[in-house]
């Protein structure tokens, strides 16, 4: 495969990951970096690659072989997800779980009219632990999921968080409670309310004069994000954010806990988890693996939106298949 043409959309933390990650793979090249901001006050590292304003998104059609998308779920990705589909394939992590279906019937509509190819919902979760539950179910019909996130970061509920009336700046902890972590883990198989697995901390930097009870309250009665889990909201400084909480760190477990055998007398765990230092860096990397596969599957014929399910695996790799089979099989 000749190299391929990546064009960045938005530069905040996954946009910076991204543009690490092209660095990183030597079949891929970054030919644009895209910004609402003005584009001359825009620094990236890479010297060939242009800056450029949305507006002049469009004029790259046929320079780019894929576009990866960077903003957020909220509010961000649910236009310029259908709109940019229209003219080039994409790549998004798009991770609003409720509203995933729906998101993907929008973007499917557009890019299957536009012969384009969007991959949707690319990260850890959704994306990995979404695979890593579909094959543990397969392998183990008979048994329970368990998901548990953090400690870490949320980007896309700090992006929520960020755009609640009166808010600043603002960051979100996932904590997964080690009680029903270890009850998963013996394979006791608990019954778990949403609220048994994680709390959601946050910290919030207010406007000034903003009314802090009001933003509390829109923080924890906020629908597909904080409303079902217990939530801590604190009020601190701007100074106390970037000191505190500059790192974004997170990770999780997925696990599988069934049973085997004519009796189901065989008691089976799959686990799979991750530690990472940085979320947006990490969600990067798996962005421009799926970036390299939405460009093969659109040659292929493969046209319209798609999930991390209807990727073949071997594509992420820059890799053979004679090559993989080789090294890894």
């Amino acid at each position: 495969m000749s190299t391929i043409k990546v064009g960045i959309v938005g530069y905040g933390n996954i946009g910076r990951g991204v543009e690490a990650a092209l660095n990183q793979n030597p079949d891929m090249e970054l030919v644009a970096v895209f910004t609402r901001r003005a584009p001359e006050t825009l620094q990236i590292h890479n010297a060939t690659a242009k800056v450029e304003h949305m507006d002049a998104l469009e004029s790259y059609k046929g320079k780019i072989d894929v576009m990866i998308l960077c903003g957020g779920s909220a509010t961000d990705l649910p236009v310029q997800g259908p709109e940019i589909a229209r003219h080039f394939n994409t790549i998004d992590s798009f991770d609003t779980h409720a509203r995933i279906p729906e998101y993907f019937t929008n973007v499917n509509e557009v890019a299957t009219e536009a012969n384009t190819t969007s991959v949707i919902s690319v990260g850890w979760d959704p994306g990995l632990f979404s695979m890593i539950r579909m094959m543990s179910g397969a392998i183990l019909p008979v048994g329970e999921d368990y998901t548990f996130w953090g400690k870490g970061v949320s980007q896309g509920h700090s992006d929520a968080i960020r755009r609640v009336k009166g808010v600043k700046n603002g960051i979100q902890y996932t904590i997964p409670m080690n009680e029903a972590v270890e009850s998963v883990r013996n394979g006791e198989n608990p019954e778990l309310a949403t609220r048994d697995k994680h709390l959601r901390e946050c910290f919030v930097v207010a406007e000034d004069g903003a009314d802090l009870a009001e933003i509390e309250n829109t923080i924890k009665t906020m629908p597909n994000y904080f409303s079902d889990y217990n939530t801590i909201v604190n009020f601190i400084s701007e100074e106390e954010l970037r000191r505190d909480h500059a790192k974004m760190p997170h990770g999780g477990f997925v696990f599988r806990s069934g049973a085997t055998g004519f009796e189901e007398e065989s008691k089976q765990i799959i686990e799979f988890s991750l530690k990472l230092d940085s979320n947006p860096q990490f969600t990067a990397n798996v962005l421009v693996a799926y970036a390299r596969a939405a460009v093969r599957m659109n040659k292929e014929g493969m046209k319209g939106a798609k999930s991390v399910f209807d990727v073949p695996l071997s594509y992420l790799s820059p890799k053979t298949s004679m090559e993989l089979m080789t090294e890894l099989l």
